[in-house]
């Protein structure tokens, strides 16, 4: 598994960490001996970055991941998770001092620790990128010792600029994959200029460049992949990257004469972003332990060629980016 340089945080995690939403809930069933085998394969396979989130299945997967750890014990892997989606309503105004030290306690009991390596905000409104007494309380909790480090998750490449103008955000958490081409436009060299790392979710738009959909999948009741389509429950970029599933579809079908033999489409679609230096790592989730298995082997995947890259790039102007370039 090689390793990148986790920004300012003077260490090096795995470029493919894992993504432990899927071990949370929001994808379909995913019993607890299958999320524990798929989080103890991605470690056995070089895998020390996971992120996960205090609002995935309510805590589920915070807890899931301190079992498997406690289980495992040795070095303990980078944990980064997220705070401010308990918020109800969902307002900048929640974004409190008070509010956020409670969700980082609750965060340090469920994970079994007494600091927390990275706490990001967790794809905040906009409005809270421009309220610096916001990012003053993280300050605080750092100072005080309840997290290592905080970062932000955002859905727009405008917060994620915002965002790293204040000096103590060390990490920038955003959907990048090739149906999302946009923070490769300028976000991620700015980042990389201030030595923020910057961790990818949605690495395989839901499912979708795994090239195993068709138009006759069906998902689960409680898939956000059945019941966030438009956005319903929460961003709709982060179900399918915000692109219309039949359109998704075809490009999927042009995409698959450009993978070489004995590399998957998921692997693909997972070095393709590799290829980008400005990224730190990928979190790809997992169900089972194949699955991750399978993510993990992507970082030994030869670089694509300029020719695949070049292609990828016409098709993401051509097909994709009419439906996300200018919403996120």
């Amino acid at each position: 598994m090689n390793q990148r340089p986790f920004g300012q945080a003077g260490q090096a995690v795995s470029e493919i960490g894992f993504g432990a939403w899927a071990i949370g809930g929001s994808w379909g069933d995913v019993s607890e001996s299958d999320a524990k085998a798929a989080l103890h394969a991605a470690l056995d396979s070089g895998t020390t970055f996971i992120d996960t989130a205090d609002v995935y299945g309510d805590g589920r997967s915070e807890r899931i991941i301190a079992a498997v750890l406690k289980e495992r014990g040795g070095p303990r892997p980078f944990v980064a998770t997220k705070a401010g989606r308990r918020l109800d309503p969902h307002s900048a105004e929640g974004y409190t001092a008070a509010n956020l030290n409670a969700f980082v306690d609750r965060s340090l009991k469920n994970l079994e620790t007494d600091c927390l390596e990275l706490v990001q905000l967790h794809c905040p409104p906009t409005e809270v990128y421009y309220r610096p007494e916001v990012f003053e309380a993280m300050d605080a909790m750092v100072t005080a010792g309840k997290i290592r480090h905080y970062g932000v998750s955002v859905e727009k490449v405008e917060e994620g600029l915002k965002a790293i103008e204040y000096p103590g955000v060390k990490s920038v958490q955003i959907i990048y994959n090739i149906f999302r081409q946009r923070p490769a436009d300028l976000f991620m060299r700015e980042a990389q200029d201030r030595g923020i790392a910057v961790i990818v979710r949605v690495p395989l738009a839901s499912g979708l460049l795994t090239g195993k959909m068709t138009a006759d999948t069906r998902f689960a009741a409680d898939d956000h992949r059945n019941f966030n389509r438009e956005g319903q429950a929460f961003d709709k970029g982060e179900t399918f990257a915000g692109v219309p599933y039949d359109v998704a579809l075809e490009a999927v079908d042009r995409i698959r004469s450009l993978v070489p033999q004995g590399v998957t489409m998921a692997q693909f679609a997972l070095r393709w972003i590799l290829m980008n230096r400005g990224v730190t790592t990928v979190i790809p989730g997992a169900k089972n332990a194949e699955q991750a298995k399978a993510n993990c082997a992507a970082s030994e995947v030869p670089a694509l060629t300029e020719s695949a890259m070049a292609t990828l790039r016409a098709m993401y102007l051509e097909t994709i980016a009419p439906f996300v370039h200018h919403q996120w």
